[in-house]
């Protein structure tokens, strides 16, 4: 093990124990950590959504061309340019593959914005709903609050 390693690990020992004993600065910690990942998650919906709509750009332009070659290789054709006709054909056939590849990843990007739809609306859930560690952190809280004014009403504050 390497003493970044060690570090990184007595580091997280000291935090762990730090969290446990101070339970409100545990929740504090917690709710800064879904704060982060919320902002993370909108960040990434956000470039999965400008992503996605480049992609829908390039299929009406690359949708534009297809159209075009197919004129130029039915023209050809009725020219009796069968060469020309057959080169426009693989071209075509080209941007064809080109478009199912663009609907592939626009297909796949829309599962992974799914996914981080999903993830955002857990966490959210999360958020609302108060664990059993709530209650102890709570619970906790409380008592730390009734030992302070037990303090102060000792010491005539």
């Amino acid at each position: 093990m390497s003493w970044l390693e060690q570090l990184e690990r007595e580091l997280d020992q000291r935090l762990s124990g730090f969290l446990r004993n101070n339970p409100l600065q545990d929740q504090l910690f917690q709710e800064q950590h879904s704060r982060d990942r919320a902002q993370s998650l909108q960040r990434q919906r956000q470039q999965l959504q400008e992503e996605a709509e480049l992609q829908r750009q390039q299929l009406l332009k690359l949708a534009e061309d297809v159209r075009a070659w197919r004129q130029r290789s039915q023209k050809a054709r009725e020219a009796n340019a069968s060469d020309l006709a057959n080169r426009a054909d693989q071209h075509l056939n080209g941007l064809m593959e080109q478009g199912r590849q663009l609907w592939n990843d626009l297909d796949d990007l829309g599962r992974r914005f799914n996914e981080v739809e999903q993830q955002l609306l857990e966490l959210k859930t999360q958020q609302k709903t108060p664990s059993g560690s709530d209650l102890e952190k709570d619970w906790a809280l409380f008592e730390a609050e009734q030992e302070l004014r037990e303090l102060r009403k000792n010491a005539g504050l």
